[in-house]
């Protein structure tokens, strides 16, 4: 409810300073929000498995009351287990069975000067 609420907020009666840009995903707020975006993802999954961005398709930020980021990512199952602690080192299973992608739609807005993240959108789905 908080998120499609704020959702509207920055959709709708928000003031756009500027539109939706694409954006280089080596940019710092961009890298932070696909941190926040997988932190969230894996947090809310209920696979055993964290995923990871294998691939960012799309990066663009919009500026409103805040920053932001609307990124298209494939992601991939990796062998590192939920709570182990491990994320940025983890390999792709080899196993077919034990592969698992997704192509997902981030919406993230970042207030920098605040210190915060806030997920507007999450929508994935199998490929």
């Amino acid at each position: 409810m908080v998120l499609v609420s704020r959702g509207v907020y920055a959709w709708g009666s928000s003031k756009v300073v500027r539109k939706f840009e694409d954006i280089p995903e080596t940019y710092v707020y961009v890298q932070q929000a696909l941190w926040f975006a997988m932190k969230e993802y894996n947090k809310a999954s209920k696979d055993k498995y964290t995923f990871k961005v294998v691939q960012v398709l799309k990066s663009q930020e919009q500026v409103t009351d805040s920053l932001d980021y609307l990124l298209e990512v494939k992601i991939a199952r990796n062998m590192c287990k939920k709570f182990s602690g491990e994320n940025e080192n983890c390999l792709l299973p080899q196993d077919p069975k034990m592969q698992k992608m997704f192509l997902c739609t981030f919406i993230v807005a970042s207030k920098p000067w605040k210190f915060e993240l806030t997920m507007l959108k999450k929508q994935c789905k199998d490929i």
